[in-house]
């Protein structure tokens, strides 16, 4: 019988350095699981989408992105436009790793290696986003815009090798007294909101820069978004709603808007918003956002496909009953 292959792409600067240290161990492991495999060390930006893209051609079956949330989505991008696309695997090194901590996936080499060599297999949603130019993006956690957006890559990659995610908060102290509004218009399936917002994100996760209760019950394979967003508000606001995030109870709060949506429609006028895709720069917020339906496949825990299968169905039947109760009022009325 052939063996399968697999190609690990990795950012030796990721994680201090850890995947060149640990490669023997990663190669010896996927050689036990039956993988024939291969390594590519990236040197550049987008190095990781060229290969991504050159080990499908060569009809790799496991593509193993080892670095952090900025590899993977080099890899994602790689492989989202072709018709055939492998199964992803993910080694979590990063500074903040949003997802693979929403899918459950050990912030380890040999955690993570564990569930690679499970071999369990979970279909995920995918974000694709098209500016008013043509250009198209992709993004499997995050995209968003505002100003706290703008420090995952405003961190410098050495201050974050050093630091881990504590550099993201150094950051952030400097930026608390220069938050301010910007206008936006945002259409999505639920209605358009226009207004000033501090921040707004467009989730296919629980995860956010390393909060995991941004949205609890969000689910990465339900054809949706959790779209979030923080009206204007003043400095001691801010701070406010932060704190109720830590709690994951930020959705009672006045200034925050939460809808689901399968798009999001994004235009500024007065001033310019730069956009954040999956933790680095994304040019400036307009165009579209689209939902693309379980369009890769994720090596997971099956524990966490066992959650997400639970959580869609609940939310199948909550809809079902919230289109029974509309029925019914108007059938009264």
């Amino acid at each position: 019988m052939q063996r399968k292959r697999a190609r690990v792409i990795y950012n030796p600067t990721s994680g201090k350095e850890v995947i060149k240290r640990e490669l023997p161990y990663i190669l010896n492991r996927l050689e036990d699981a039956g993988y024939e495999t291969s390594t590519y060390a990236t040197k550049a930006i987008g190095d990781a989408t060229l290969e991504a893209v050159r080990a499908a051609e060569a009809d790799f079956d496991l593509i193993i992105a080892a670095g952090g949330d900025g590899t993977l989505n080099e890899v994602i991008s790689g492989l989202a436009p072709l018709d055939t696309r492998p199964t992803i695997g993910l080694i979590p090194v990063g500074t903040t790793n949003d997802f693979a901590r929403a899918m459950r996936i050990p912030l380890n080499v040999v955690g993570a290696l564990d569930v690679i060599c499970d071999g369990f297999e979970m279909p995920v949603d995918l974000g694709e986003i098209e500016g008013e130019k043509g250009d198209i993006h992709y993004f499997i956690n995050i995209a968003g815009g505002g100003i706290m957006t703008e420090l995952s890559y405003e961190v410098p990659s050495k201050l974050k090798t050093a630091l881990g995610q504590l550099a993201y908060y150094v950051k952030g102290m400097e930026k608390l007294p220069l938050i301010k509004p910007t206008y936006i218009e945002l259409e999505h399936d639920e209605g358009t909101f226009s207004g000033e917002v501090m921040i707004f994100l467009t989730s296919n996760s629980n995860s956010v820069g390393g909060f995991e209760k941004i949205s609890p019950h969000a689910s990465l394979n339900d054809g949706l978004f959790d779209l979030f967003i923080l009206r204007k508000c003043n400095l001691f606001e801010f701070i406010h709603v932060v704190r109720l995030l830590l709690r994951g109870e930020h959705l009672s709060s006045p200034l925050v808007e939460h809808v689901k949506t399968g798009r999001v429609k994004m235009k500024t006028t007065t001033e310019r918003m730069s956009l954040n895709i999956d933790g680095e720069y994304g040019g400036e917020c307009t165009g579209e956002m689209r939902n693309l339906f379980r369009h890769l496949t994720v090596l997971a825990p099956n524990a966490r496909i066992r959650e997400m299968e639970d959580l869609n169905a609940q939310y199948e039947r909550e809809q079902m009953i919230k289109q029974l109760f509309n029925v019914s009022n108007e059938k009264a009325e």
